[in-house]
């Protein structure tokens, strides 16, 4: 089941049979089949990760009944930045041959918010959320510690609270669901609200043309005076299109021949820190020289944001020198 997004907090009747309010991780959504003697560990879009997490295979053979199936979101702690870090989860992907060596430098927590089949294998999907959930709450209540049972509240003040101060432990939002309603594979029927401020970056390319951009690439300087990526905004609407055209030029060329561009093009797919790689991105290399306005929410980790930002609007009146640097705290997040 998924959720729409939404621009602001939904009060606590809006829901059907009332809201509950929740955590959005910044991790992998999973689906958690426990089978006799077998774990498979599906993705949100059917990949199978038992292979990656061996940590989390064991966990659930431990915590969990056979045929319960179970929803939730795999997350690595970092304990040193006292927050999740979604790299070090990625870095299990990645792990290869070395993933049970990979377990142990990053181990895995599962965060579970919803039982979709019981112990024995009796099918809940349609029953209402207020009782999938207090299912859940007893089948956990004797499991690993990294086996947990999600954070809930019905109290929208708190909600708030959760709102405003968890961003800084990795969490993104809130995702808001009605304690009434049924469980549905693959419709929106939750609500998401992510935590999201303005802040400046600069323009590193284009997608489309100069003349017509399609998305734009954005970077910040770090301490040497390097530009680097930072992420790919959303389309642009039409007039964000012209607005911008307006202000871009090409990347200069250099006297030895070449262009005198900080980023290899075309853009590495390894560079947008996704679970499912796209291809290699081909893009317009622009002069680096206008700083933009965008809308960021709270995963930002390696000096990326995951998420593509929103542009918002050009901002000529601000120096590229006084876009916040990579690697140090933005003043407005």
């Amino acid at each position: 089941m998924l959720a729409v997004p939404v621009d602001r907090l939904p009060a606590a009747r809006s829901c059907r049979g009332g809201c509950a309010y929740e955590p959005k991780w910044d991790g992998w959504r999973v689906l958690v089949f426990r089978e006799a003697g077998e774990v498979y560990l599906q993705s949100r879009t059917g990949r199978p990760l038992a292979a990656y997490f061996p940590d989390v295979v064991r966990l659930a053979r431990a915590g969990l009944p056979p045929g319960a199936v179970v929803d939730g979101e795999l997350l690595v702690w970092a304990s040193d930045r006292g927050r999740t870090s979604f790299v070090a989860l990625q870095r299990r992907i990645t792990a290869g041959a070395n993933a049970v060596r990979a377990a142990r430098a990053h181990p895995a927590h599962l965060v579970a918010f919803d039982l979709l089949q019981a112990p024995g294998g009796a099918e809940l999907l349609a029953r209402p959320l207020r009782e999938r959930r207090a299912r859940l709450a007893d089948l956990l209540a004797d499991a690993p510690p990294p086996l947990t049972l999600c954070p809930q509240t019905t109290d929208a003040a708190e909600a708030a609270e959760w709102f405003e101060t968890w961003p800084a432990a990795g969490v993104e939002g809130l995702v808001v669901k009605g304690l009434a309603t049924p469980y549905r594979p693959g419709t929106r029927g939750w609500q998401k609200v992510r935590h999201k401020h303005s802040t400046e970056a600069v323009v590193g390319g284009v997608t489309g043309t100069l003349s017509d951009p399609e998305t734009v690439l954005v970077g910040r300087f770090d301490a040497d005076g390097r530009l680097r990526y930072a992420g790919r905004t959303h389309a642009l609407q039409p007039r964000q299109r012209r607005e911008l055209a307006a202000h871009l030029a090409p990347a200069p060329s250099r006297r030895t021949g070449g262009v005198d561009h900080p980023w290899p093009r075309p853009l590495p797919a390894a560079w947008s820190g996704q679970l499912e790689r796209s291809a290699p991105l081909e893009y317009v290399q622009v002069e680096i020289a206008l700083a933009v306005e965008i809308s960021v929410d709270a995963a930002f980790e390696h000096d990326r944001w995951r998420h593509r930002p929103a542009f918002v609007r050009v901002r000529p009146d601000v120096s590229t020198y006084d876009v916040p640097l990579t690697g140090v705290a933005d003043p407005d997040g």
